[in-house]
């Protein structure tokens, strides 16, 4: 690790003051330009405890990190909470996803959906801009497990999308499929390809391997840029599986999404979107000239309290103790599917994830409402329900839910 370490609270909290420190103070600085101010104190209030609490004292303060501050200039006025937001970048990028220290962008977006949206735009332009591609021409390829986030971007950027089959019980992508859905649409008219490649599936946790991507369109000699979603899985996967290749490591991958606010637990609408050098000067809006540096993001303005959040949980874990956080996780997960597999009870599980999907006709919708299981589609066609082992998830609970789920099935079966 080259960034990431432990740090005390005292550490923790002298570094936030001291970016606080370094940004315009809205309650003492004559600042008359900006559209922005701190919270409204008739509503919230800077009291003297939140000197022990950086993260609410940041919410108070209310910097703003437009832009993205491993490039260029940012917003002078915030500098301080800027350079925090970089160290995680450096964070993630290098330590965690194996880039190679300042050949990387990224920020702190407002969530997973935006950071996925972000890249299709980046490569849709890419190949705009660089390939005089023509917006017909340029296709996404993603599997039918893919988020949501995806049809959705497809259809703000008005590109098609082609959904991959996969298998059934293994959640794997159908090569056969895959292909013959490449080959038509080469034959079709498309030419340049955006992969999305999934690094923890939100209803299965399952793993695509970028290589089946890869080795076809290059097979074909079809044009690509390839991005691994790992909304779900980026604060899980690269640690409990330290041989995955699935990072910078592998020329192939361009960027990558993260999801703080699913394993990382910090407040809801934060992710991370990252990439490689090059890439992002595609979504930059030449209009936004009144922006000190440049404006490279879809959402434009954003809260720094996420960034100082997702700085606070990272150096307050360093990454020995993030490594055993996830392989308690782990072990929680090993215990449900070993009582699951003495039920006779089917299910699917990636074996590096925290996720355990089980096939409907074995949960009687009594346990599926009194545990608040997730189906996998809200009608009567639904086939599976999904069990996240998150952190408040103990041993216990599990307990209980399989004997209660014991008992029905007996029941059932009597």
């Amino acid at each position: 690790m080259i960034y990431w370490k432990k740090l005390s609270k005292e550490e923790r909290n002298n570094k936030v003051q001291k970016a606080l420190d370094a940004n315009v103070n809205f309650a003492k600085d004559t600042s008359l330009g900006y559209p922005a101010s701190k919270l409204d104190d008739k509503v919230f209030f800077d009291a003297d405890f939140l000197k022990e609490a950086p993260v609410l004292q940041t919410f108070v303060a209310n910097p703003n990190h437009i832009g993205c501050h491993t490039l260029g200039d940012s917003e002078s006025a915030f500098k301080g909470t800027h350079e925090l937001e970089k160290e995680i970048l450096n964070v993630l990028a290098v330590d965690v996803f194996k880039a190679n220290p300042n050949e990387f962008d990224g920020y702190i977006s407002p969530g997973g959906t935006e950071a996925n949206i972000q890249a299709i735009w980046m490569y849709r332009n890419f190949f705009m801009y660089h390939k005089q591609a023509r917006l017909e021409k340029i296709v996404i390829l993603a599997s039918e497990d893919t988020h949501y986030s995806i049809p959705k971007g497809a259809n703000l950027l008005q590109l098609d999308w082609l959904k991959i089959p996969v298998a059934f019980e293994t959640r794997k992508i159908d090569k056969k499929k895959l292909e013959e859905i490449i080959v038509i649409a080469k034959s079709t008219g498309k030419k340049y390809f955006i992969i999305i490649s999934n690094m923890g599936t939100t209803m299965f946790g399952s793993v695509d391997d970028p290589e089946d991507y890869i080795s076809l369109l290059e097979k074909h000699q079809l044009e690509y840029k390839l991005h691994i979603d790992g909304a779900y899985g980026g604060f899980v996967y690269p640690f409990s599986n330290e041989k995955s290749t699935i990072n910078f490591s592998n020329p192939k991958i361009s960027s990558i999404t993260i999801d703080a606010h699913k394993m990382l637990q910090a407040p809801y609408g934060t992710g991370v979107f990252i990439c490689r050098k090059g890439l992002i000067e595609n979504v930059l809006t030449k209009e936004a000239q009144y922006v000190e540096g440049m404006d490279l993001t879809l959402c434009g303005s954003r809260s720094g309290a996420n960034a100082i959040a997702v700085w606070m949980i990272l150096f307050t874990y360093g990454p020995h103790k993030w490594f055993e956080k996830v392989s308690v996780l782990q072990m929680r997960t090993h215990y449900l599917c070993t009582e699951l597999d003495k039920l006779g009870i089917k299910y699917f599980r990636e074996p590096h994830m925290n996720i355990v999907t089980i096939h409907s006709e074995f949960i009687p919708k009594k346990i599926a409402e009194k545990y608040d299981l997730v189906p996998e589609t809200h009608n009567q066609e639904n086939k599976w329900y999904k069990i996240v082992l998150m952190n408040h998830v103990e041993v216990q609970h599990l307990t209980i839910f399989i004997d209660e789920l014991k008992q029905l099935l007996c029941l059932k079966a009597n």
